[in-house]
């Protein structure tokens, strides 16, 4: 069964205009809603966006922060992050690059597991989420009804 963006939404209980308005940004941009973490609503702006979303394995996936570090004026924020859950075993640490009021970095995930992570900037300030970092799951690609 081939996977959509419409079944993907309606499986996630995600509304038109919330779907609409991150295919209205395009790639690239930073778009205005939030990113969907697994633990917070979807109308939280935390200022994170991860796409595509889900994730899958062995696809390239964007980060993009407008949070905290960003808001208070970093020059150079870091996306730092690993996969677990639990210890991370390999831990990445990579700079983004400033995209209009904000930061961005893309890179391949693995097969399987969880992508976590949170960012810091060049004066060693972190965000992490208040302590729970974010969390996605990395899907293999098959769809489960």
């Amino acid at each position: 069964m081939r996977l959509t963006w419409e079944k993907i939404r309606r499986s996630l209980g995600i509304p038109d205009e919330q779907t609409d308005m991150e295919a209205a940004a395009g790639p690239g941009s930073l778009p205005a809603s939030p990113a969907a973490t697994g633990h917070e609503a979807l109308t939280e702006d935390d200022g994170v966006y991860v796409a595509p979303t889900p994730i899958t394995g062995r696809q390239e996936v964007t980060v993009s922060y407008r949070g905290s570090l960003a808001k208070q004026g970093a020059q150079q924020v870091f996306l730092h992050y690993g996969y677990g859950p639990g210890d991370w075993p390999v831990v990445n640490d990579v700079p983004m690059q400033k995209v209009g009021d904000g930061f961005e970095t893309s890179f391949e995930v693995p097969d399987g597991g969880q992508l976590e992570f949170c960012f810091r900037d060049e004066a060693g300030n972190w965000d992490n989420n208040n302590g729970r970092n974010w969390s996605y799951i990395i899907h293999d690609g098959d769809w489960v009804p």
